[in-house]
């Protein structure tokens, strides 16, 4: 049994030290570590990678051409790879024909059920698919939407035509279509719209009727603003110049269609039943109601129709997407959502001994759910697959037949293996993660508590807040659980949301500290992101997600920012030359790569190749440049420094001002040349924190979207720090997550439920985490459990 491990030998991907390591094949295996230690270096930029760039290896060049594009790591030995399969958290591609259904193949399922048994029949399963000719709308193209004028933004009411009030370009005093409504006669066009009369308005946009009903007289070849904007935008088949689509951007907006009312088929699909339901009425029923119809279906010429769609249906309940409908848009799942969606894919699958590489199963799930996760998992590896996770959850660790801890810090203080054994061996370790659990198994804070003072429940009204204790008031009236008299924020008052009903909310009024931390929780689907939405919408908050904040392969954390002239400043001064030498996007750009530091050659249908530049080593500077240096750095080793280096030994107070917040949001192992789409969603998050730590305007108020993904226990001391200084700058703080650390270091929850989807929507809870005991909801019992482990 000794060749049932895969085999790395000096691995040095990225910031990989040298690493040699048997990890063993048809196991669940879990990698952990601090965040940028080199997990996600070794599962996938190596492991993954290799496996990856071997199997294409096997197709023709010109196949090869047309497959994902695996870059081969840096090892000098691997083997005992089989085919991988990779689930991150990138959100399903696709466009907007893409669905849950289409995605999971359970659609292609129920199409074939429909083709056998519906009333009236109607023909082949491609009858009944929206991205077929014969079985899409012919209004919407499947599309299920149409693109319509937005009326509303047509027109200024405050000014008249004299003064530009029709907003299209074109239509505005001087352009080509403003004397055709200004000069005609038919309007007065020096009186503000606002004093027309509503036949006026509607003559003027759309002619016609409009106009015959006004009693005015039009000329002839007269055409409403609507009709003249539509023929000239939307009914053309012209190129569309960027100007023009950017018009249709702001000019246009997308409609249900009135035809197939979103249903996405022609008519005979649409009105065709099988036990009294129509197609597209069972793709709008949660997954949950589907499974339980398709289940009744006891035709024997349909079973293993039947029992295929139900083993799909069955395995995205059993992950906690029972919420979804086969009609959800893929373009609007979270990346936890995706990534479940994408693993349910491969339940089903005959084929064995493949690789599972797994970013962070966990994201998105309630601590209740993670249990069904885990399952999947095994799972797959009792099919006889392998699975590799990268995860930072103990519940997952705890499942794993073998843990392998990598660090023992980020960056260059990382990219050694400092534990591989089981998780008993791992809670006995003297590594970073064997420390984290011994505290959360003692139930102890993550590396101290946070630097505010645990507030009381009860107390006085916050001075001048009478207006918010009338709003617990009426939260309180309608049987949601206000914890205590006081909200739970640091300087009083509080930020309203009133009635939201953003897709599943239920007229929900909560209140968010002015001046605090607050926590939305609930089950997956509940309704938090829609809450969070709404908070966004109702007072102007800033989103900081994970997206990546990278603009190029240019874009470092010298650029992102702004400490590039200060750099070039700082040379140009101590060698009394020009600033414009130190940049390699200007004079002193290596003139073989182009300031790149490397050099790509197309090879047509082979795989192009990208090399290192001969000529500047991928240092990309001339090498007259890469003689001036400050402190016996060049400008090329200024690249190599990690922030923390920077700050120390670049004797400049821009510099230092600049990437002092990225250090304190724990980012300082990070090196100044780094491209930015190189780093995790975690990261990224991170450092637009720093940016607003930076930049942020008195009384912003935030709203994270599960900050803790991609983060190491220890890291999470380190997020939280960070949004403590958010709040002591006077900012609400508003965030999405599951973490129950980050739950129980709150000011104020908002726990949502009680179940996903139609069952969620509803405030279960308002108040502070401590007083949230033995309420029997979800996040209760979670929150209990940690109190009963630690006692």
């Amino acid at each position: 049994m000794s060749d049932r491990v895969i085999t790395l030998r000096q691995a040095r991907t990225n910031n990989l030290a040298a690493i040699d390591l048997d990890v063993p094949r048809n196991q669940l295996v879990v990698f952990v570590g601090r965040s940028g230690s080199g997990k996600s270096s070794l599962v996938f930029d190596t492991i993954a990678a290799e496996a990856g760039y071997q199997l294409n290896e096997t197709y023709p060049p010109f196949a090869r051409n047309r497959l994902p594009k695996w870059k081969r790591p840096e090892v000098e030995h691997i083997d005992g790879l089989t085919p991988v399969i990779v689930v991150d958290q990138r959100r399903i591609g696709g466009n907007a024909r893409s669905t849950v259904g289409t995605t999971t193949d359970s659609w292609t399922y129920l199409r074939l059920l429909f083709s056998r048994l519906s009333e009236p029949y109607v023909g082949e399963s491609n009858r009944f698919s929206f991205n077929d000719p014969s079985g899409m709308c012919p209004v919407c193209s499947g599309l299920g939407e149409v693109v319509v004028s937005a009326v509303e933004r047509f027109l200024d009411l405050d000014k008249s035509l004299a003064d530009g009030a029709i907003r299209l370009p074109g239509f505005g005093p001087g352009k080509y279509w403003h004397a055709q409504y200004a000069d005609i006669g038919s309007f007065d066009a020096d009186t503000p719209l606002r004093d027309w009369t509503p036949g006026e308005r509607e003559a003027l946009l759309y002619g016609g009727h409009a106009a015959a009903r006004l009693g005015r007289k039009l000329p002839k070849d007269y055409e409403g603003v609507v009709e003249r904007f539509e023929r000239v935008y939307l009914h053309t088949a012209d190129n569309l110049s960027e100007r023009k689509q950017e018009t249709i951007r702001r000019f246009t907006r997308s409609a249900v269609c009135a035809e197939c009312a979103g249903e996405r088929l022609a008519a005979d699909a649409r009105t065709a039943t099988v036990r009294g339901r129509t197609i597209g009425a069972l793709a709008q029923l949660e997954i949950t109601e589907l499974l339980e119809y398709v289940r009744a279906i006891d035709e024997p010429a349909v079973a293993p129709v039947v029992s295929a769609l139900v083993g799909r249906l069955e395995a995205m309940v059993t992950i906690g997407l029972g919420y979804l409908a086969l009609a959800r848009a893929t373009t609007t799942l979270s990346g936890g959502e995706s990534q479940r969606i994408k693993t349910v894919k491969h339940l089903g699958s005959s084929l064995t001994e493949l690789t599972y590489v797994v970013d962070e199963p966990t994201v998105g799930l309630h601590p209740t759910d993670v249990d069904s996760m885990i399952a999947l998992l095994e799972q797959l590896r009792d099919s006889g697959n392998s699975v590799l996770v990268v995860e930072h959850d103990p519940a997952v660790m705890r499942r794993a037949d073998q843990i392998v801890e990598v660090g023992p810090g980020a960056g260059d203080g990382g990219g050694r293996v400092v534990f591989q054994g089981t998780y008993d061996e791992l809670l006995q370790a003297d590594t970073p993660t064997g420390r984290a659990l011994r505290r959360e198994v003692a139930g102890e804070p993550q590396n101290g508590k946070r630097g505010t003072k645990p507030l009381e429940a009860g107390g006085d009204e916050t001075a001048g807040s009478e207006r918010a204790a009338g709003e617990r008031l009426g939260r309180a009236a309608r049987g949601v659980v206000v914890a205590g008299a006081e909200l739970g924020g640091r300087g009083g008052g509080e930020l309203v949301v009133r009635g939201a009903s953003r897709n599943n909310l239920r007229g929900v009024t909560v209140g968010v500290p002015s001046s605090g931390m607050t926590v939305l929780t609930g089950v997956a689907g509940s309704g938090k992101s829609s809450l969070a939405a709404e908070f966004v919408a109702q007072h102007g908050a800033v989103v900081v997600d994970q997206a990546g904040v990278g603009g190029g392969r240019r874009s470092t954390p010298v650029t992102y920012t702004g400490i590039a002239a200060a750099i070039r400043k700082l040379f140009a001064q101590r060698n009394n030359v020009s600033p414009a030498l130190f940049s390699a996007n200007s004079a002193g750009a290596c003139p073989e790569c182009r300031g790149l530091g490397v050099v790509y050659t197309d090879l047509a249908f082979l795989e192009g190749q990208e090399v290192v530049c001969p000529e500047c080593a991928g240092r990309r500077f001339t090498s007259a440049v890469l003689e001036y240096t400050v402190g016996g750095y060049s400008i090329a080793d200024v690249d190599r420094l990690t922030i923390e280096q920077a700050i120390a030994e670049l004797p400049d107070a821009a510099i230092a001002r600049g990437l002092q917040q990225l250090a304190a949001v724990g980012l300082g192992y990070l090196r100044l040349g780094q491209s930015l789409n190189t780093l995790s969603g975690g990261e990224c998050q991170r450092v637009k924190i720093a940016k607003e730590l930076r930049v942020a305007e008195p009384g912003t108020a935030y709203v994270l979207d599960e900050p803790t993904t991609g983060l190491h226990l220890d890291d999470i001391a380190t997020l939280l720090g960070v949004l403590d200084r958010l709040v002591e700058r006077g900012h609400a703080v508003l965030v999405v997550e599951h973490n129950l650390e980050v739950i129980r270091r709150a000011d104020w929850l908002i726990d949502l439920g009680p179940g996903p989807g139609r069952h969620g929507g509803t405030v279960l809870y308002e108040g502070r985490p401590e007083a949230y005991r033995g309420w029997g909801t979800p996040t209760s019992r979670a929150l209990d459990g940690v109190r009963d482990h630690a006692r």
